[in-house]
């Protein structure tokens, strides 16, 4: 028989084992789990969904490789959608996770030189990354506004008109000099960014590069008339002398890739806003690119722009950071008309099987490319077909990061993080996206209504089944008027509610407006009311 005092020290030498085994595992399940990853979002300008390649294989006809590579790497989704079919509010909504007609903004863009459209306490996805150590940049299109205060008397002397470049004054360069030398507020940093440089909006003046908040270089003559014609820059304005409108989207990826190789030397989590200007006007494909796609300027700025894409993700692979950054690229809204014009003349659909194109509130409008990479969480070659939305953005990043957003941020935003994990159920019930002049259309599973008459079908809404109408010929509402009260009364507690997330009732900016306008008796109620004061 074994000495009692053996079997203590047995059961200790075997407990001992016991815990440094689970230990082992314990520290291997930790390492497998991926930690809070760098955010690198790439916003095109007017790409549509059918540009990229693989949303419509065997008949798209502009090559894109490096977004096809990313795909492959990652997950595509299939019903992606923005705010707006144009770019002002679908940026709000991107950055802030809030529907952009809860605010001023409640048709078409923030106006040229206009001031800032997200309020200064308002939480956008680069201050909730500086809440956890992240370094922030914006780098490209912002398009939001900014504190220009420019005088009304001296408003002229900025923006004389579109296509326009009258002889230089003194009177300009007196104005040009008082507000260019000096900080412009309400810009990114202001808004969740540490760093920003770009064109502010590149068809726009002023014609020059902005870093942080001051012009790089001092505009000194109007853009001139050569490159304010066709499919080029839109507004005349003050300019640097020798713009080149080539240069903008080469200087944005030395940025981008210079900001990746930095935060990757300092070992700093980074959260990169890479909003690009292109294929967008003005659209000017640099000398290699002109004719590679065979279907005219557009589809060679297409090109141009997956290569550039390409050049950023081949900088994070070079950085080491590649592994542990998840990488998002979609676009603002669908491709432009006359650009959509221009290849379809070609055979090539922009828009894919989808009905219209930007500025509309059918789904050529505003259903977009979306693709996430995250090595080790988003499996490679994924396609999912949930509705999504870019407001969805900010609640995805604040559950990667533990965060519990206040009860007035991301009123919009539900967490994709689900979805990236391979759960294929529903994030959203539904989501709103709207036209250019504002008219709102509201999903619901596979139902689609839209607040806007249709003369053919003689009914004052329309409502589209895409699950087997994804081209939105077919109007319903007539056979579904219990539906399409459902889902109006729907659309007005997300607008009374001042949110369509679970929380407290927020307050909307302005009182939203309601659709269709013709139809609406409140706005016959306040029309009379206003003829009648006159």
């Amino acid at each position: 028989m074994k000495p009692r005092h053996h079997r203590p020290l047995l059961f200790r030498l075997l407990t001992a084992r016991w815990l440094a085994l689970l230990g082992t595992i314990a520290c291997a399940a930790t390492a497998a789990t991926p930690t809070a990853p760098n955010i690198l979002v790439i916003l095109a300008d007017d790409l549509g969904y059918g540009d990229v390649q693989c949303y419509q294989p065997g008949r798209g006809k502009i090559r894109t490789p490096h977004l096809d590579r990313l795909a492959a790497q990652g997950m595509r989704f299939t019903d992606a959608h923005t705010s707006s079919g144009v770019c002002s509010p679908t940026r709000y909504a991107l950055l802030t996770g809030r529907y952009h007609w809860r605010t001023r903004l409640q048709s078409g863009i923030v106006e040229h030189l206009g001031p800032p459209l997200i309020a200064p306490d308002r939480l956008t996805i680069g201050g909730l990354a500086q809440q956890h150590g992240y370094r922030t940049a914006a780098i490209g299109k912002w398009h939001l506004g900014w504190d220009w205060n420019i005088p009304a008397e001296q408003r002229e002397l900025f923006a004389p008109g579109r296509a326009v470049s009258p002889p230089v004054t003194d009177a300009h360069l007196a104005a040009w000099r008082a507000l260019f030398s000096r900080s412009v507020a309400g810009g990114p940093v202001t808004r969740g960014f540490d760093e920003y440089f770009g064109p502010d909006v590149p068809n726009q003046s002023p014609y020059c590069f902005i870093e942080n908040d001051r012009t790089v270089g001092m505009p000194s003559v109007f853009l001139p008339l050569p490159l304010l014609r066709g499919q080029l820059a839109g507004i005349g304005g003050p300019a640097l002398e020798h713009w080149k409108l080539e240069g903008i989207l080469p200087a944005l990826g030395d940025r981008a890739v210079d900001f990746i190789t930095r935060q990757a030397k300092a070992r700093q989590r980074f959260l990169l806003y890479l909003p690009l200007t292109s294929p967008h006007t003005p659209i000017a494909p640099n000398a290699e690119w002109r004719g590679q796609s065979g279907l005219g300027n557009y589809a060679d700025f297409v090109m141009e722009t997956d290569a550039l894409v390409g050049r950023v993700l081949a900088a994070l692979d070079a950085s080491g950071a590649a592994s542990n950054t998840l990488v998002l690229f979609t676009s603002d809204n669908g491709c432009a008309p006359t650009a959509y014009a221009e290849t379809a003349a070609q055979g090539h659909a922009s828009s894919g099987p989808l009905r219209d194109f930007k500025g509309s509130v059918f789904e050529g409008g505003h259903r977009v490319p979306f693709i996430v990479r995250w090595p080790g969480v988003v499996r490679a070659g994924g396609v999912n077909r949930q509705l999504v939305h870019q407001a969805d953005l900010i609640a995805t990043i604040a559950e990667i990061l533990e965060a519990k957003l206040p009860a007035d941020a991301g009123e919009d935003s539900f967490s994709l993080l689900p979805l990236f994990k391979g759960n294929d159920q529903p994030v959203r019930a539904h989501a709103v996206s709207c036209a250019s002049n504002g008219t709102p259309g509201l999903r619901q599973g596979d139902w689609k209504l839209v607040l806007a008459p249709d003369a053919q079908a003689g009914t004052p809404v329309q409502l589209y089944n895409l699950g087997n109408d994804l081209g939105e010929v077919k109007n319903l509402a007539a056979a579904q008027p219990v539906l399409v009260a459902e889902m109006r009364a729907r659309l007005e507690t997300i607008i009374a509610e001042g949110r369509s997330t679970p929380g407290a009732a927020q307050k909307n900016d302005v009182e939203p407006r309601r659709y269709p306008v013709a139809t609406d008796p409140a706005a016959k109620t306040k029309a009379k009311g206003k003829a009648a004061k006159k």
